[in-house]
């Protein structure tokens, strides 16, 4: 039987499903899940584990995305474009 403190995982994961580890270790994920989070053959994804145990599998793209321009702001500018200054410089001191 759930405990009250247990209602709080019903609200916060939007679809659950028991799944079982077959041959060679391969899931497969229900066609609702599939469906519903648009995943096509050949979707890549990524695999996580958790210091609980427990696994994360998110689509690539919504990892690259999360991380993209993570450094392209700092207090001096583009990191980018202090690494390229920086390069301009050290080939300038060679010469």
């Amino acid at each position: 039987m759930w405990a009250m403190s247990d209602l709080w995982y019903d609200s916060y994961m939007a679809h659950t499903a028991q799944i079982t580890v077959g041959e060679r270790g391969r899931i497969v994920l229900p066609s609702s899940i599939r469906a519903e989070l648009g995943l096509t053959p050949g979707t890549r994804m990524v695999l996580s584990t958790e210091p609980d145990g427990s696994l994360r599998l998110r689509p690539y793209r919504t990892v690259a995305d999360h991380g993209r321009g993570l450094y392209a702001d700092t207090e001096g500018g583009s990191l980018v474009a202090e690494l390229l200054a920086d390069r301009g410089s050290d080939a300038e001191r060679e010469e």
